[in-house]
């Protein structure tokens, strides 16, 4: 049976969420969540891997039990053990998880408390006041936990987009490996690199239409044929994930695929400014009465409504289409454009490669530098580092770049910044540094002015310089904390600070939105990817797309700088 990267790591991730509810070591768990992400960021099907015996225990963070796990999954389709553990729990269980305002730890309060299992019960328990009576809720969480089952309901089930990325990936080769097939392509929120995807569309031109949908249907991934037809087929994979196959004539190819891509929004005001023209617009082309006048690709679609091809990412409807008319349209950031990761850590803390392993996974991503950022010493969890421990990686750092040539490793810290605004380590240490990240890890329940007044203080730090994972959130999980953005865009601009767009696939942060404020507020980003192993750089496409859907150009971002220009705006804001 063959299983995909995702489908691994849904199990891992399942397991240590019933192993949270169940108050089960926390290391145990951890050891599950980073497998998971190790599979995740592997840009190779471990299966292949598998198939070519290669040792996955020599994987970073994968020992000899997971390893074995995963083989078991690859073999089987399941993971036993996890298997095992779900007769003790409803399936609805491990999904209020994702709900603010709960954990592992709150979860199984309230189940072991109230008998609670499912969704409905869940409410009717807080409706009725019973979780506030609970030791360690109160109003305030019991609120936060309606709020969020509201949420739950209306966002529906929807996979991270470095999931569906991986999904997405695996399909279309396994399509592009028939002749039936002549051009295959993603459409939909996966192709304007939205950070989570609900169903995954898939266009196609067929030579053999009868052979491309059995062989589409036949995906050893798919548990369910939901349709099969001559224009469109449907199944539902294991993980969950709908994918719908739509067979496109050649003559229409650019029309659909811009219509499938969306979004709602910029198609309705594209086929509003069609109108205005006399023109009808749809899935199979552009028509002026019966007359078809464009659609075989999509920059003839545009042209045809007078605009320059828009880049899938700005498909939003938040002012792309006025700015292509203007010729305004932004020459939005690339990956080459990238020349370092300036969010970056190590086996010091939490990391789960050593500094050597790091700078080498930075060097074969084609950079020119790397800034080394393990946690301050308030992330005890995480091991973080106090002043004695960071001097002494400061000084390994310095031995490492004598012996480098045309690569730089950057000397700096993510420190906390504590609930008074103040930072974890002193300016005594922090000037010592090349780069201070700075990140909000506690206190996330603080009321807007606290939140903002914390945070403003901290930027007054002549050593601050980006502030890391600026919504706080987690994608599905934790909803961001409040603060007034406008104030701390006005802070940062003032101080000469920066703002991070954190490649990690649960954070995706700051959002896209947040991205545009900001950049039209002056204010400059970097985009790096926290990366705790080598295989996370390869994250950084994800916060390219976010970036991107934030109208960034390579200028609004600090490390498309080379490394002297980089040291000099830094250095600059310490002044």
């Amino acid at each position: 049976m063959a299983v995909d990267n995702a489908e691994i790591a849904r199990q891992f991730n399942m397991y240590a969420d019933l192993l949270e509810i169940k108050g089960e070591n926390p290391f145990r768990i951890r050891a599950y969540r980073n497998g998971a992400r190790v599979v995740s960021s592997l840009s190779e099907n471990v299966v292949d891997l598998i198939q070519r015996g290669v040792d996955l225990s020599s994987l970073p963070g994968i020992g000899k039990d997971l390893a074995a796990k995963i083989e078991q999954i690859v073999r089987s389709g399941r993971l036993e053990v996890l298997e095992s553990m779900k007769e003790h729990f409803s399936p609805e269980l491990v999904e209020f998880m994702a709900i603010v305002g709960l954990g592992g730890k709150r979860t199984a309060a309230i189940h072991s408390s109230l008998g609670v299992q499912t969704l409905e019960q869940l409410e009717k328990a807080a409706l009725e006041h019973k979780i506030c009576k609970l030791p360690g809720f109160g109003e305030k969480i019991e609120k936060s936990i309606l709020e969020g089952i509201q949420k739950a309901r209306v966002k529906g089930k929807r996979v991270l987009l470095k999931e569906a990325s991986q999904i997405a990936h695996f399909y279309l080769d396994y399509l592009q490996g028939s002749e039936a097939f002549l051009q295959v392509t993603a459409a939909g929120s996966y192709r304007r690199k939205k950070e989570s995807v609900g169903d995954l569309d898939i266009l196609a031109i067929c030579k053999n239409v009868s052979d491309a949908v059995e062989h589409f249907c036949s995906y050893p991934e798919v548990s369910k044929i939901l349709s099969r037809g001559q224009k469109k087929s449907s199944v539902l994979l294991r993980g969950g994930m709908q994918v719908d196959l739509r067979i496109i004539e050649k003559s229409s190819f650019g029309a659909a695929l811009h219509y499938f891509t969306g979004s709602k929004a910029h198609n309705i005001s594209m086929r509003r400014r069609g109108i205005r023209r006399g023109l009808k617009v749809n899935e199979y082309g552009i028509f002026r009465g019966e007359e078809k006048i464009a659609g075989e690709d999509e920059e003839e679609v545009y042209s045809a409504l007078g605009l320059p091809w828009i880049e899938p990412e700005l498909r939003e409807d938040r002012g792309e289409i006025e700015a292509a008319q203007e010729q305004k349209l932004p020459v939005l950031v690339k990956r080459s454009d990238i020349r370092g990761d300036l969010h970056v850590h190590t086996n010091y803390t939490d990391g789960r490669a050593s500094l050597e392993q790091m700078v080498e996974g930075a060097i074969r991503q084609g950079y020119s530098y790397v800034a080394i950022t393990d946690h301050s010493k308030r992330i005890t969890i995480a091991n973080g580092m106090d002043e004695r421990r960071l001097r002494g990686q400061l000084e390994r750092i310095d031995k490492l770049n004598q012996s480098l040539s045309g690569f730089t490793i950057l000397k700096g810290i993510e420190v906390d910044i504590l609930e008074d605004g103040s930072l974890d380590l002193p300016d005594s240490v922090l000037k010592e540094l090349d780069i201070v990240v700075c990140s909000v890890h506690s206190r996330f329940n603080l009321s807007s002015d606290k939140q903002t007044e914390r945070i403003k203080r901290a930027m007054e730090n002549r050593y601050f310089n980006i502030f890391a994972h600026p919504t706080g959130r987690l994608i599905n999980r934790r909803e961001p904390y409040l603060y007034d953005h406008n104030q701390i865009f006005i802070t940062a601009g003032q101080r000469g600070c920066f703002l991070e767009v954190n490649s990690s696939p649960d954070r995706l942060d700051a959002t896209d939105s947040m991205c545009h404020r900001a950049r039209e507020a002056g204010v400059r980003f970097s985009v790096s990817t926290d990366a705790h192993a080598q295989g996370d750089y390869d994250n950084i496409g994800l916060g390219i797309g976010q970036a991107r859907r934030g109208w960034l150009e390579a200028s609004d971002v600090i490390n498309t700088l080379s490394v002297g220009e980089l040291k000099r705006i830094l250095s600059e804001a310490r002044l």
